[in-house]
C-alpha cells in the first residue's frame, strides 16, 4: 500500500481577485513538486464532487442548500469579505470537499495506506452555518462525519497545524464526544478563537496556542507532550490532518517561525502513532500556506513523510537546517505545468 495523492483541474478555477493570497497558484506550486521522480509511488486519482448528503453530515441542511444554489447563481451573500465567489467556484467547493470522502473511503477500505489531498478551497474556518475565512464547506468535519456514518468509525482524531485556528472544526465538533479536535495556532490573531481554556463540552478540544515568532522548538514540544499524548490515549479508528502550511517563517500572512522540517517531524509522529493506534489510516486534507515557495518545501516534506517507511527517515532535531529545496521548486512555480489534467 503507498500514499493516495487526490487533486483536481477545477482547484485553478475558483479565482478570486489577483491581489489574493488564496490562489491557484497554490495548487501549481505543490504539483510542481509533485511531479518529481521520488513521488512516482504516490496513487494519483482525481477528485470527486462531494454529495449533499455528505455535506450535510457537518452542515446544516438549509445551509447546504443557500451556499450551492448561490454559488451556482454567483449570487451567494457572504458576511466575510475575503471569502470570494467566482463562476467556476462551485466545482471547486464540491470536489474538495469530496476529495476529503474519497480519501476517507480509500483508506479505511485498505486500499491506500494514507492520503493527502491538494484541493482548494480550504474549509477549517467554515462553521456549520457559515463562510468564512476562505472556506465554504469544513472538509475536515466532512470527512470525519463520513468515517463515522459510511465506515463505522467510533473515533477519529483531528490535528490541526495551520497558522490559523480551525474554529469551524471546533464549533461542529465542541459537543461530540467521539471526535478529538487537537490545533497548535498562532494566538491572539484570526480569527480570534482558539484559546487553551476552549476544551469543548467533553474535554474533546485541545488548543495549544503559540505566541507570534514560536520556531519549531516550541511547536514540536506542543505535539510531543500535549496533541499527540492526547491523540494515542483517545485511540481513534482514523486521523484526519488539517494540513496548513502557513505556519512557515516565509509566510506572509502569520509571524510564526516553523520550516518545512518541522513539518515533516510531525508528519512522521502521526505516522508513527497512526501505525499503532488505527492501522497506518490518515487522511491529509490541504488549509492555508500562502508562500509559494514555503507551501511546495513544506509539502514536500510532508508527502515524503507519509510516504516513507519508519526505518529509512532522517531524524532531525528541532534546530536543524531545512533541507535544499528540489530543483522542480523553484521560483519561477507559477508558470509550471499543472499536472491535473
Amino acid at each position: 500500500m503507498t500514499t493516495l495523492h487526490l487533486t483536481h483541474v477545477a482547484a485553478l478555477a475558483h479565482l478570486g481577485p489577483p491581489w489574493h493570497p488564496e490562489r491557484a497558484d497554490r495548487i501549481r506550486a505543490v504539483e510542481c513538486c509533485l511531479e518529481q521522480e521520488r513521488f512516482a509511488s504516490l496513487v494519483r486519482e482525481q477528485a470527486h464532487v462531494a454529495s449533499e448528503i455528505a455535506l450535510g453530515r457537518a452542515h446544516e441542511e438549509a445551509y447546504v442548500e443557500t451556499t450551492i444554489e448561490g454559488l451556482r447563481n454567483e449570487t451567494l451573500a457572504l458576511e466575510d469579505e475575503d471569502t470570494h465567489v467566482a463562476a467556476a467556484t462551485l466545482e471547486a467547493v464540491l470536489r474538495s470537499a469530496g476529495a476529503a470522502v474519497q480519501a476517507v473511503d480509500e483508506v479505511i477500505t485498505g486500499a491506500v495506506r494514507n492520503a493527502f489531498s491538494a484541493m482548494r478551497p480550504p474549509g477549517h474556518h467554515a462553521g456549520r452555518a457559515r463562510a468564512a475565512g476562505f472556506c465554504f464547506f469544513n472538509n475536515i468535519a466532512v470527512a470525519a462525519r463520513h468515517a463515522q456514518a459510511v465506515h463505522g468509525a467510533e473515533r477519529v482524531a483531528i490535528l490541526d497545524w495551520d497558522a490559523h485556528h480551525g474554529d469551524g472544526t471546533q464549533q461542529i465538533f465542541w459537543s461530540d464526544p467521539s471526535v478529538l479536535f487537537c490545533s497548535t495556532h498562532q494566538w491572539p490573531f484570526y480569527p480570534g478563537t482558539g484559546a487553551a481554556s476552549e476544551r469543548g463540552e467533553y474535554d474533546t478540544v485541545v488548543n495549544m496556542p503559540l505566541p507570534a515568532g514560536a520556531d519549531g522548538a516550541i511547536f514540536r514540544e506542543a505535539l510531543r507532550t500535549t496533541a499527540l499524548p492526547r491523540i494515542a490515549a483517545f485511540r481513534p479508528d482514523l486521523i484526519l490532518i488539517s494540513a496548513g502550511f502557513d505556519a512557515h517563517w516565509r509566510d506572509p500572512m502569520t509571524n510564526l517561525a516553523l520550516t518545512e522540517s518541522d513539518f515533516r517531524w510531525a508528519t512522521e509522529r502521526v505516522v508513527d502513532l497512526a501505525d499503532r493506534a488505527c492501522g497506518g489510516r490518515i487522511v491529509s486534507l490541504l488549509e492555508g500556506g500562502y508562500d509559494l515557495i514555503g507551501l511546495a518545501r513544506s509539502v514536500e516534506a510532508h508527502v515524503t513523510a507519509l510516504l516513507e517507511s519508519p526505518d529509512c527517515r532522517i531524524q532531525e532535531s528541532a534546530g536543524s537546517s531545512p533541507e535544499p529545496l528540489a530543483a522542480a521548486c523553484a521560483p519561477q512555480i507559477p508558470s509550471c505545468r499543472p499536472a491535473l489534467a
